[in-house]
């Protein structure tokens, strides 16, 4: 029997990892950095830039409860953090300000000789956002369905991330620039619901504890 949390906790999986690597906004950035290749060689690019960008939100997702050990980080001080970067991207996406690789033509030049790991696969597919989000959202599981869900969410928008890339040449056209800011206010939109609700479960915790010490010393 599926647990009543499974569905709404695969909601937020879902949309939020979508959001937040962001595949529509890359795309423009994508076609310009990789200007000049045919598509065996955008396509090598891109393949090699997934599976980085896939290995590193994995790794941060796992090993983040360690992250917390190490440097003494509690985690609903990290949900709060999260909840402002979160937040952060949504406002800026909303106003269709967001931009990923933060760069101008003479650096999008620069990189088209070596860019599958930077700024491709860091910070376009797998910002601090998204590894902000996989801590979280990995710190939430409480079951291995919940952990699988995680895990399968990532690869899923992975994917999903790669076929959006590949076929780039053919989307960004169809979309336009009005259809790229309705797609990204709405995205943004979506992020800002999910970085309140990351805010409140860090802060309703430690709002409890101050009540509970408050009425013990009374």
């Amino acid at each position: 029997m599926i647990d009543e949390q499974f569905l709404p906790f695969l909601f937020i999986c879902l949309t939020s990892f979508f959001t937040l690597t962001n595949p529509l906004g890359t795309m423009p950035v994508f076609l310009s950095m990789t200007k000049g290749m045919d598509n065996s060689q955008r396509n090598s690019i891109l393949k090699r830039a997934i599976f980085i960008a896939t290995v590193i939100l994995l790794g941060f997702t796992f090993c983040g409860q360690v992250i917390f050990t190490v440097f003494g980080i509690s985690t609903n001080g990290f949900r709060i953090a999260a909840g402002f970067i979160i937040l952060k991207i949504g406002f800026d996406m909303l106003n269709a300000e967001y931009n990923n690789s933060k760069m101008n033509e003479e650096e999008e030049q620069s990189y088209a000789n070596n860019i599958t790991v930077t700024p491709l696969a860091l910070p376009m597919l797998c910002g601090p956002g998204a590894i902000a989000n996989g801590i979280m959202l990995m710190d939430r599981a409480t079951n291995w369905m919940m952990i699988a869900t995680v895990v399968g969410s990532i690869l899923f928008i992975y994917l999903i991330a790669y076929l959006i890339l590949r076929a780039s040449t053919k989307l960004v056209p169809i979309l336009g620039e009005t259809g790229n800011n309705v797609m990204m206010r709405l995205m943004g939109l979506i992020l800002m619901v999910i970085a309140v609700e990351c805010f409140v479960g860090g802060v309703k915790p430690i709002l409890v504890e101050i009540i509970k010490s408050g009425n013990g010393i009374m």
